[in-house]
């Protein structure tokens, strides 16, 4: 609203708003400042830190639990650091926590591990410190043993590790090594030498360069076998290393008789001489009489014979013999048994000549009998055996009367043919 407050050159005016004053509405007072909008704001940011917080705890794997693991290696390599990866069989089972330097210029690599992972790790883990390419980022790679152990890898385990990968700062070092120990003067004299020795050899190299590529033609047909025998040669160096102990002992005890023969060289060379004596000697004794002696040799082939075919017989009995060779005397006088035995049937040719038939059993008819051990009170069996003349052939056993000798007793000689031609039964 608009007041005109009066006529003049100067018209003032004053302009006024119907709105009421901010300090004069009803519950607050004028010039007051609102908490409201700030506190939001604060809380909004507030949230957004926390998000970002929480992200990159997530990310870090604060909050998944692990078990601490450590790896002793010769070195850490350049690009080791912490957070770097634990992988086996290309899945990250871990992480490397801290790295430690130790006094014997070793390193010392804590890894945290994933529980879940744990169980699927044998103890007898191998470790290397390996990276992508020769300038990347180390990882700890992890890798089962051709014989993995049933235990599982367990918190606070330490593990030795085998193999750091090779880097271009320890190429650098060998090859700066090697420089500092080449003297220029002399590497030129080399070089030098070397340039006078192949000076004017060109085309000879050139020669030699052709044929041994022709060589290498001819060989090539035969890189299969090559190989083959290469693949072959695997299990026989395998088997050597196996014996190389037994081989090294051998060599061992060749070279102390080596040493033996050297030391006794002169009882050596002594004993020769005799021997080459004696040989000499045995030549002359068995030249002079080897007719005889081959002779000799033949006549005793049917005694060996004999000899082999009644071995059995022949050890049964005189192992019999054994134990009363070994025995006291039983008595300390000789005892005499005679007596006087009733006539047989008298001698009747051809019919009673003796004949070789009758068999003993061998060696199993031996050791039945119990020999060559014989117990007490033993008594042999009675052997019937085909020899051509039965005493028993006609059941008269006993005193006989020999009538023809009777009758040339009284009468002499009668003439004529013997009245019992066939001599069967009485005589006469």
């Amino acid at each position: 609203m608009t007041k005109n407050l009066g006529p003049g050159p100067a018209h003032r005016s004053e302009t006024t708003s119907a709105a009421a004053p901010v300090g004069g509405r009803p519950g607050r007072h004028f010039g007051a400042q609102s908490y409201a909008r700030p506190l939001a704001g604060l809380a909004t940011v507030l949230a957004v830190v926390a998000i970002i917080a929480l992200a990159i705890a997530l990310f870090r794997g604060s909050f998944t639990k692990t078990v601490p693991v450590t790896v002793i290696s010769d070195r850490a390599g350049l690009v080791m650091n912490p957070e770097a990866k634990v992988k086996m069989r290309g899945v990250q089972v871990g992480t490397v926590e801290s790295i430690e330097r130790r006094a014997d210029g070793t390193a010392a690599l804590h890894l945290a591990m994933d529980p879940e992972q744990m169980r699927l790790i044998p103890s007898n883990v191998q470790v290397d410190i390996a990276s992508s390419t020769v300038f990347g980022a180390k990882f700890v790679q992890m890798s089962a043993p051709e014989d993995p152990q049933p235990e599982a890898l367990r918190a606070g385990q330490v593990i030795q590790g085998e193999h750091v990968t090779v880097e271009i700062n320890t190429v650098f070092q060998k090859l700066v090594n090697v420089l500092d120990k080449i003297e220029p003067t002399k590497l030129n004299e080399t070089l030098g030498a070397i340039a006078q020795a192949f000076n004017g050899r060109g085309e000879k190299m050139g020669q030699t360069l052709s044929d041994f590529n022709a060589l290498l033609a001819k060989i090539e047909p035969s890189l299969p076998n090559l190989s083959h025998d290469i693949e072959t040669a695997v299990p026989v160096l395998t088997t050597y290393a196996d014996t190389a102990p037994e081989l090294l002992t051998t060599i061992r005890s060749a070279t102390q008789i080596s040493n033996s023969i050297v030391d006794e060289q002169a009882n050596l060379d002594a004993f020769l001489i005799s021997s080459i004596g004696l040989a000499d000697l045995g030549n002359q004794v068995l030249g002079d009489n080897r007719q005889a002696l081959t002779e000799v040799a033949h006549l005793l082939v049917p005694t060996t014979d004999l000899l082999a075919r009644y071995r059995d017989a022949l050890r049964c009995g005189v192992g019999g013999l054994v134990p009363f060779a070994k025995s006291p005397p039983q008595y300390s006088a000789i005892i005499v048994s005679a007596g006087l035995t009733l006539g047989v049937e008298r001698y009747r040719y051809p019919r009673d000549l003796p004949k070789v038939a009758a068999k003993s059993g061998g060696a199993n008819y031996c050791e039945a009998l119990g020999l060559p051990d014989l117990p007490a009170e033993f008594v042999p069996p009675f052997v019937a055996g085909d020899v051509g003349s039965n005493p028993a052939q006609y059941g008269n056993q006993g005193i006989l009367l020999n009538s023809e000798g009777l009758k040339n007793w009284l009468f002499g000689p009668l003439d004529g043919p013997p009245r019992n031609t066939p001599q069967i039964g009485m005589p006469g």
